[in-house]
């Protein structure tokens, strides 16, 4: 019996794991994800949920705007499986948006 329960939980596990791989690869085209071609201004927002998106990581960072300004947070959603891409986008996204200083990675939240 123990057996067979185990076998069941791994059928919904991969069944689960297929499910986001395809949505991942095909998104629909009226999804709520953003694909990497939004511009930053886009991006999740704060006060918008995250559990809209299905896969991917939401990346906070410090930025700052000028040297002895407090760090501001912010947030970038980005549809990448990869920490470090992820990162690396958030960072360009907050170049873009007008936050010449990255002080530091807050978070990094799988999705």
């Amino acid at each position: 019996m123990h057996r067979g329960k185990m076998k069941t939980e791994l059928e919904d596990f991969e069944e689960s794991m297929r499910r986001e791989i395809n949505a991942f690869q095909n998104p629909k085209e009226g999804s709520k994800r953003p694909s990497r071609s939004v511009p930053a201004h886009e991006n999740t927002k704060p006060g918008q949920s995250a559990s809209s998106y299905k896969t991917g990581h939401l990346v906070k960072l410090a930025v700052r705007t000028k040297p002895l300004e407090l760090d501001s947070v912010f947030e970038h959603h980005s549809t990448s499986i990869s920490k470090l891409e992820a990162q690396l986008e958030a960072e360009k996204a907050a170049k873009k948006a007008g936050y010449p200083i990255i002080g530091h990675l807050i978070e990094i939240q799988r999705l």
